[in-house]
């Protein structure tokens, strides 16, 4: 079976790997112009994960490439002193089995693991698609026909938007916007995360291990999805300019590091709500087709899981995509939907209205980091938000 993918980052050489490994022709396309290097932000890898990468024996590959955060120190208003946090407890109460990684990172294992048995065409991108025959026609690639075609390219996925529609039908705004940029290691960052707490926004830096840099994060409230370009880097970075002026003035000299930076990504957190993520021979996979929002949804995990379970639904289906599409969409259905609604939630504590939420947020870092593992463990599991979501989901064993 010939089968494109659209996007090189996480889903789509997650789900290359496996349907090479079943004996498919996989070709991956990928807008950018070779495998990004930057770094990118760092992002949580829980047990489902986990447990797939170990199956891939890539494990030790992104063991040895973690971020090792295991504190936090955190400023806020009315506070004393600054509140120090212990991350590690935090996390493991939520689950068993827990990674931070760069994105990028962790991007680069995956299409390593992919070998020489996937075709790589980076630098090009799909300008139309067939649903019912398979026929792709690329930017710069001479047309081609594939059996299955697969979305794997992100919130703003360019297969959806070409054989779904456009994006505003399916995406809502979360509240909050997304800011992530280099600059200089120059603080502590050693297995710690600093960050600066106020009334709708936050923001912090952190590093990994193996960096010679650092990244600044920022998270901020907003009441409307901001209106700008998305290829207007200049704007973006004035916007967040504005929305953290005063806050502090160690988060003016990060700030200052904005022009210098290597790196720089910025976004509204939305969150995709599609009936269905396939249509005729092409399906959706990751966040392009049900991102629950970036950073607060545990996106990357529930990637990794969704592009293995489209890759073993379509080998047990017999490689009979009608029949593999909605089986995949069932066995990820209660994942995708309790990531949603965790995500919700997760927005609305992590950039709080009032000062109120800003209180109960240090208050409530304070306690989980303070109670012993297995009570957290315990409360979490009680949790309505559904905080051990991700090691709720049971992975099957595909032939």
């Amino acid at each position: 079976m010939r089968v494109l993918i659209s996007g090189a980052s996480i889903a789509g050489p997650m789900a290359a790997y496996w349907l090479s490994r079943a004996g498919h022709s996989v070709t991956v396309i990928e807008r950018a112009s070779g495998p990004r290097t930057t770094g990118g932000h760092a992002v949580d890898l829980f047990t489902p994960a986990l447990n797939i990468l170990d199956r891939m024996g890539v494990l030790s590959e992104v063991l040895a490439r973690e971020t090792g955060t295991t504190s936090g120190i955190f400023f806020a208003p009315g506070l004393k002193r600054p509140l120090e946090a212990d991350i590690e407890r935090f996390v493991h109460a939520i689950s068993e089995r827990h990674v931070e990684i760069m994105r990028d990172d962790l991007s680069a294992i995956l299409t390593a693991a992919t070998g020489n048995d996937v075709e790589y065409l980076f630098g090009d991108t799909i300008t139309a698609v067939s649903p019912d025959t398979g026929e792709v026609s690329f930017d710069h690639a001479p047309p081609r026909t594939f059996d299955v075609i697969v979305g794997a390219d992100g919130v703003h996925s360019n297969v959806r938007r070409l054989v779904f529609g456009a994006e505003e039908q399916y995406s809502s705004f979360l509240g909050a916007n997304l800011a992530v940029f280099s600059l200089p290691k120059v603080l502590g960052l050693d297995r710690r995360i600093i960050a600066y707490l106020d009334v709708g926004r936050l923001a912090a830096t952190y590093s990994a291990r193996h960096l010679r840099d650092a990244r600044a994060l920022f998270l901020f409230r907003t009441e409307n999805q901001p209106e700008y370009d998305r290829h207007d880097v200049p704007a973006q970075k004035n916007l967040l300019r504005a929305a953290f002026d005063g806050l502090d003035s160690q988060v003016d000299l990060w700030l200052e590091e904005l022009e210098n930076s290597d790196a720089f990504y910025f976004d509204a957190i939305t969150q995709l709500s599609l009936e269905t993520w396939s249509r005729g021979r092409v399906t959706l996979v990751g966040d392009a087709g049900y991102c629950p929002g970036a950073v607060v949804g545990g996106s990357t995990s529930l990637a990794i899981v969704g592009a293995y379970v489209l890759a073993g639904e379509l080998t047990q289906a017999g490689n009979s995509y009608s029949r593999a599409f909605p089986a995949a969409e069932r066995e990820m259905l209660a994942y995708v939907q309790g990531s949603r609604s965790l995500a919700r939630h997760t927005a609305r504590i992590l950039v709080p209205a009032n000062k109120t939420q800003v209180w109960a947020l240090v208050h409530g870092t304070r306690l989980v980091s303070r109670l012993p593992v297995r009570l957290a463990r315990a409360a979490a599991r009680f949790s309505n938000q559904g905080l051990r979501l991700a090691d709720s989901m049971k992975l099957k064993n595909y032939p």
